[in-house]
């Protein structure tokens, strides 16, 4: 609207400053065309005069003989330096301002925009892989550059309009420009990412909380989410490893817990304890669930912490190391300690792996010098970090975070997505299209998929594989195949899908009901796999048997 404005108030001082120019051209005719001795005769004349004085060139082979017509000549003389500063501050003021890369934008409607709202790391990162893998992308920052320490070393675009004044320049013409709001902007606090997205775009908005998709062409992606489905991806736990330690729980280390809690299912007989430190209160109280598959410990005082021992003790569960003794149920345990990890030199020691994720990086950084310098350390040190630094274990860098993998869902979740084709092409009825399933059917399904990895690492017993590639598809299901034919292996295959099934359910605060109810998050199955009838075990098979199916698609692509 303001640069609506603005072009009223330019058009209407054109109109006036052109109505008076007009006025005296006549002016200076209708004086000099009645007196015999002056060479301006016709209105041409006139306008040549005027041309000629006006841009100080004055040729002198045309001059007004009359009062009047050196009245309008010395108006004419004046008005020229004024016109000519004007034009020439006209044109740098359109050469430095938006005026002049709008205009070089609206040459190159054609192409690909990515505007982004704000500069940073984040923008940085992700604006650098769209020019690698979009040759006629165009990047444009939604800010001036002179606001800029250090300008970027790739080709962009800097132009301080609103979104609205760029989709109303691309005005539908090619691919829809893809809008970044790269700081946090979550649905119920800033409803900037709403109004964007009444325009003709598509947004692509980070958020903490909230689903993935509110609307056709609204997207919000959770960085905590792809750092830690990152993390388990990359650095899987191993069948030694038992003790993890997760130091700091905000954004980040929640995500960490969630999906080591979906994904992290290697065999019935493998369990791990992982010790959290850091307010879990909240965390808890949304998802009392976990307490049906997970052994839950919580110390919140010393007193409580007093209390936990004696419990502890009872139950023959030394919950300072997380060891789980005979008698107490196979599960794996959730610690949650209420202490400061600093107090804990000995525990350390134990831990197979320590996490360090605390959502303020320095602080993460100061956790670490002080853990190396002044603990006894057996197991390895992951610390997230935006950026990679050699000699270090380290996790969560804007390069592995903010990629067109991860942001625009690309290749995150196509693994998902074809399970989702896949099933919709056996069960046609009543089966959705991705983009038609809600936030925890999608979930559900990103869940299975990301598990795909350890089902592949189990087959070709390789922990190290992080690639979902044809060839491991091809060789797993031989695999499967050629070893389901075992009872003893296909009971265990059924086994672990079970558990990891267990466990999304019981995040989401399912439980066991005689029949199947979306509505009450009830199912017949949500008990343990050796209470379940012959046909649900049976039932398991067919998460692996998609490695078959997976296995035709990814040949076909």
């Amino acid at each position: 609207m303001r640069m609506k404005r603005k072009h009223r108030i330019y058009i209407t001082f054109i109109v006036i400053l052109a109505l008076i120019y007009v006025i005296l051209l006549f002016v200076m005719l209708e004086a000099e065309s009645a007196n015999p001795e002056s060479s301006i005769r016709t209105l041409g004349d006139a306008v040549w005069y005027s041309v000629v004085t006006l841009t100080t060139v004055g040729y002198g082979d045309i001059t007004p003989v009359t009062p009047i017509g050196h009245a309008v000549g010395i108006i004419f003389l004046l008005l020229s330096t004024g016109i000519l500063v004007t034009l020439v501050g006209t044109l740098l003021s359109f050469l430095t301002s938006e005026g002049f890369p709008l205009m070089l934008l609206s040459l190159q409607k054609k192409k690909n925009w990515y505007y982004f709202a704000d500069t940073g790391l984040e923008s940085n990162t992700l604006a650098q892989q769209i020019l690698a893998e979009d040759p006629r992308g165009i990047i444009i920052y939604g800010q001036g550059e002179s606001s800029l320490q250090e300008k970027p070393d790739y080709p962009c675009m800097f132009i301080n309009v609103s979104p609205e004044r760029i989709a109303e320049l691309k005005h539908g013409i090619g691919n829809k420009c893809k809008v970044f709001l790269m700081t946090e902007n979550d649905i119920g606090v800033n409803p900037r990412a709403v109004n964007i997205a009444r325009l003709p775009v598509e947004v692509y908005a980070k958020t903490a909380s909230g689903e993935d998709t509110l609307s056709g062409n609204i997207h919000f992606f959770h960085s905590y989410d792809c750092c830690a489905r990152e993390y388990w991806r990359q650095k899987p736990v191993s069948s030694g490893e038992h003790q993890i330690a997760l130091i700091g729980f905000d954004n980040y280390g929640e995500a960490l817990l969630k999906w080591a809690i979906m994904t992290n299912v290697i065999s019935p007989e493998h369990h791990v304890t992982y010790h959290i430190f850091g307010d879990a209160g909240d965390f808890l109280h949304i998802h009392p669930g976990l307490r049906k598959v997970f052994s839950v410990w919580e110390e919140s005082s010393e007193e409580s912490s007093k209390e936990g021992m004696r419990m502890s003790q009872e139950e023959n569960v030394n919950v300072n190391s997380g060891q789980i003794n005979e008698g107490v149920p196979e599960r794996d345990f959730l610690v949650f300690h209420g202490e400061p990890w600093s107090v804990r030199h000995d525990f350390f020691e134990e831990m197979d792996r320590i996490i360090i994720c605390d959502d303020d990086e320095q602080n993460g950084w100061d956790i670490f010098w002080q853990m190396r310098r002044y603990y006894k350390i057996r197991g390895r040190i992951d610390l997230r970090s935006n950026r990679p630094i050699p000699g270090i274990s380290y996790f969560g860098t804007n390069e592995s975070i903010y990629t067109t993998e991860h942001i625009l869902r690309t290749n995150l979740n196509q693994v998902a997505i074809t399970m989702n084709n896949l099933y919709r092409s056996t069960h046609p009825k009543g089966s959705l299209e991705w983009n038609q399933l809600g936030d925890y059917l999608r979930q559900s399904k990103i869940a299975a998929s990301e598990h795909l990895f350890w089902k592949i690492r189990i087959l070709l017993e390789n922990e190290n594989i992080t690639e979902l590639t044809a060839e491991a598809l091809v060789k797993a299901y031989e695999v499967y195949m050629e070893k389901r034919k075992e009872p003893a292996c296909l009971e265990r295959y059924r086994h672990i899908e079970h558990q990891r099934w267990l466990r999304f359910y019981a995040y989401y605060n399912w439980t066991y009901g005689e029949t199947h109810n979306e509505e009450l998050r009830k199912d017949p199955r949500l008990r343990p796999y050796e209470e379940l009838t012959p046909e649900q075990r049976a039932s398991r098979d067919s998460a692996w048997e998609l490695l078959g199916e997976l296995k035709l698609w990814s040949e076909n692509e």
